[in-house]
């Protein structure tokens, strides 16, 4: 009975998490590139009274053991980098990756950061940067008075002045295992040693992404499906609960017992 209350307390708290997760995939759903998380659960240390195998008497060798588990654990809350939907917004300086990839950028720090976030912005330099004011990598430069701004699915920047058509090119990267990216918020991922070596490249060949002007990727949050998982992470809450109250009155019975 001790048992059951403990792997029932560790299922309450494994859907406790899983709950948190779907609260934070839900509150991004508006969030441009968020890419939402799965919570992955593995079951704990077993106790084991007969091992399968095991010889008994006359040679008989038992066809399956008796093992009684301990619960539910969290073991990784992993990010699903499918692509979110494309929403037209006319802004010139909004870009859109449709496929593989990330943007990079520079951070205070100097410091690589990458992003799905598109949603640009040309600070007093000219150059192009994050909502946050981190610079896109390359070094886009866009010079005052420019008439037209053009970027291409491939990533070739067609700037039109009043002196000429000026060309700059815009790369992007990608990682063997992006689900080993680590977010760092405003819409920032870091690489680690579990993401890889970042691969640059131009978009729109080799696998890479193509680029959409004017667009901005949306969360690929799916409210329904958020919703259905929040049901069945309750549903199991409260069944662990029931746990809980039927291991105590079990032990009230055995306490309340009289020779």
């Amino acid at each position: 009975m001790i048992r059951a209350l403990h792997s029932s307390a560790a299922g309450m708290q494994a859907q406790q998490l899983s709950l948190d997760v779907i609260a934070n995939n839900l509150a991004n759903v508006q969030t441009t590139g968020f890419k939402k998380s799965k919570i992955e659960f593995q079951d704990l240390l077993y106790q084991n009274t007969r091992s399968a195998g095991a010889i008994q008497g006359g040679d008989n060798q038992l066809p399956t053991g008796l093992q009684v588990g301990h619960g539910a654990q969290p073991v990784a809350t992993a990010k699903i980098f499918t692509n979110g939907e494309l929403t037209a917004t006319d802004e010139p300086w909004d870009v859109a990756i449709q496929g593989d990839g990330f943007f990079r950028v520079t951070l205070p720090s100097g410091e690589q950061a990458y992003t799905r976030d598109g949603a640009f912005k040309r600070n007093s330099f000219g150059a192009l940067t994050t909502s946050d004011g981190y610079p896109l990598d390359g070094g886009i430069i866009v010079p005052e008075g420019a008439r037209s701004v053009d970027i291409s699915p491939g990533g070739e920047i067609t700037i039109v002045t009043a002196d000429g058509t000026e060309q700059q090119e815009l790369q992007i990267y990608r990682f063997p295992n992006p689900a080993g990216l680590e977010s760092m918020g405003g819409n920032l991922y870091r690489a680690t040693e579990a993401s890889g070596v970042e691969e640059v490249g131009k978009p729109n060949e080799l696998g890479f992404g193509a680029l959409a002007q004017g667009y901005l990727e949306k969360s690929n949050v799916k409210v329904i499906e958020e919703m259905v998982n929040m049901i069945v992470a309750q549903r199991a809450y409260e069944v662990n609960s029931k746990s809980v109250q039927a291991a105590d009155e079990m032990m009230q019975i055995t306490n309340n017992l009289r020779r």
